[in-house]
């Protein structure tokens, strides 16, 4: 398989009068159309490896690729923009808009990267909710939702530019065991019909057991990984 991301040696360290390490010297490669676990215990660091996977943070040293590309050298506009093509997010809580409708929040990350038309903008939004069976859920908004439709919502925001590459963190630690068997479904659908990259982390080590692979972190380092 082909790799679309690779970290080197990455380090995040947090300047504190006492330094705090979050990350430490972590080396991974994940490939296209990968299904992969970041576990670990509690503050070892999972969340933030998955931001500087995802560049929403920095990393203090130790180099990161995606499709080739050094993100190193990135400014923030790059960053922003490369984020915005490349990489789709889905965090524990949705953080949709409440003032928005569904398919209004889908929208967001399309009207940010600013290719497409309002008409083009609309459908494509309706046809991801579709396609996530929110199809007559479209025009409401999230209170008037349950907790796995908003999320399957915040799925589809992460889908809005067709990025190659989504990561959840957390993505079912705040639903009902029968709305996380949907969601994990979905972002599975998402790996085998849609061919696309996801990297969650989660506690859930049964769910962990039915992907790919995992990638197990303690104290900001890898403990054991099926990994190079």
């Amino acid at each position: 398989m082909t790799a679309l991301l690779k970290a080197r040696n990455l380090t995040r360290i947090l300047p504190e009068t006492i330094p705090v390490t979050l990350v430490r010297d972590v080396s991974l490669t994940v490939a296209e159309r990968e299904f992969v676990a970041i576990t670990g215990p509690s503050g070892s660091g999972k969340s933030s490896l998955l931001y500087l996977l995802g560049l929403l943070d920095r990393p203090t040293s130790g180099t990161l690729t995606i499709e080739g590309r050094d993100t190193g050298p990135m400014n923030d506009a790059e960053l922003a923009r490369t984020r915005l093509e490349m990489l789709g997010f889905v965090f524990q809580f949705h953080f949709l808009l409440p003032e928005f409708t569904a398919r209004q929040n889908v929208e967001i990350p399309m009207r940010k990267l600013g290719r497409l038309s309002r008409r083009q903008m609309r459908d494509r939004a309706g046809d991801l909710l579709a396609m996530l069976g929110l199809a007559d859920h479209c025009d409401k908004k999230p209170y008037q939702l349950s907790g796995g439709q908003r999320q399957r919502v915040a799925v589809a925001r992460a889908l809005a530019n067709d990025p190659p590459m989504v990561f959840a963190d957390e993505p079912t630690g705040s639903l009902d065991s029968k709305s996380s068997e949907q969601v994990f479904q979905t972002l599975r659908d998402l790996v085998t019909e849609r061919g696309k990259t996801v990297v969650a982390v989660t506690h859930d080590l049964d769910m962990a057991a039915r992907m790919d692979r995992r990638i197990h972190l303690v104290d900001g380092m890898l403990a054991d990984a099926d990994d190079d």
